[in-house]
């Protein structure tokens, strides 16, 4: 979500939803749909507009093995990574859009090591995004654009879930410690000699990640920058010069604008927590109020996971995988 034309949610008396998610990203309409296939009545509020902010500028990797992931998000990537193709198949049966792997090899560079060769898919995120607002009229889910969540609006016996990525609600801002992280990138043009590029190539500084079906077939991702930057989604020539750079140090036939020249070129911003983990539980105990939020670099790879881990805990069943790593109440203790 961000700054915008918005006006506070008017929420209808009868029936009141049983769930209101307040941001439509994909974390949120993942868990829209999961909670409307168990029955629930759910509402989402967008106070801008849906998947428009992080959700589509992302690079679309499930980074499974990302060496920037901490050690305690594995189980929670691992148990994602192994949802997502009947998470696909069920957003196109709904939308009739398929959502196919771009890539399925990521090679992961090591200073003095070759590189390694991961199992990891990846996808884009653009056309994900189409297919989960094509998927939600087909559903009981009412998605509100342009609408401001606020808590005095929720029926009492509303469960209100938080999907508001780097946007912290007004009421948690003095102990939720979620702050934006900006990431610029840019898309390129490939070149003749990696016409057939079908992997992702990634180190500790760089990413290069190919489109190669599509509209955007035979061009790549190039990201990206990890700036402490407030709000601000502006792009800077010097920093896609340098991110370039660093691609050249990888696949030396993207360094010039002559050979893959830059189609366009976007900043996102990452929900960021301390730990780099995500919040994912009660705001505190026995609330109604539940975060699904501080995804930070993985919030495409994790959506199916916490859905299905949050729809788990708000229904009362015992959720597959221990979420006291990622709960709320952790930024709480001294």
């Amino acid at each position: 979500m961000a700054s915008g034309s918005s006006h506070p949610a008017s929420l209808p008396a009868h029936p009141a939803p049983d769930v209101l998610i307040a941001g439509a990203g994909i974390i949120g309409l993942s868990l829209a749909l999961e909670l409307h296939s168990r029955g629930a009545r759910v509402l989402v509020l967008e106070r801008d507009t849906a998947l428009a902010h992080a959700s589509t500028a992302a690079a679309g990797m499930l980074a499974l093995h990302d060496p920037h992931n901490p050690p305690a998000l594995l189980p929670l990537t691992q148990l994602s990574a192994d949802l997502y193709p009947e998470f696909l198949e069920r957003i196109q049966q709904l939308s009739g859009i398929e959502v196919p792997f771009q890539t399925d090899t990521t090679l992961q560079y090591r200073s003095s090591h070759p590189p390694q060769c991961l199992t990891e898919h990846s996808l884009d995120p653009r056309n994900l995004a189409a297919a989960l607002l094509a998927a939600i009229p087909h559903t009981g889910i009412k998605l509100r654009e342009h609408t401001e969540f606020q808590l005095t609006t929720a029926a009492p016996n509303t469960t209100v879930i938080y999907t508001t990525g780097a946007w912290v609600p007004e009421e948690l801002r003095r102990t939720l410690p979620v702050r934006p992280r900006k990431g610029q990138m840019l898309r390129v043009q490939l070149p003749p000699s990696l016409g057939n590029l079908r992997e992702v190539h990634r180190s500790d500084q760089i990413y290069i990640v190919p489109r190669t079906v599509g509209t955007q077939a035979g061009t790549a991702l190039i990201g990206a920058t990890i700036e402490d930057a407030g709000f601000d989604t502006s792009t800077h020539t010097r920093d896609l010069i340098h991110l370039r750079d660093l691609a050249a140090t990888l696949l030396p036939a993207l360094a010039t604008e002559k050979d893959a020249p830059q189609l366009e070129a976007w900043a996102g911003l990452r929900p960021y927590t301390p730990d780099r983990l995500p919040i994912l539980g009660p705001v505190e105990p026995g609330s109604h109020r539940f975060l699904a939020t501080g995804h930070y670099r993985n919030g495409i790879l994790l959506a199916p996971a916490t859905a299905i881990l949050l729809a788990d805990l708000i229904t009362g069943k015992t959720p597959a995988l221990d979420l006291m790593p990622f709960s709320p109440a952790r930024f709480s203790q001294s």
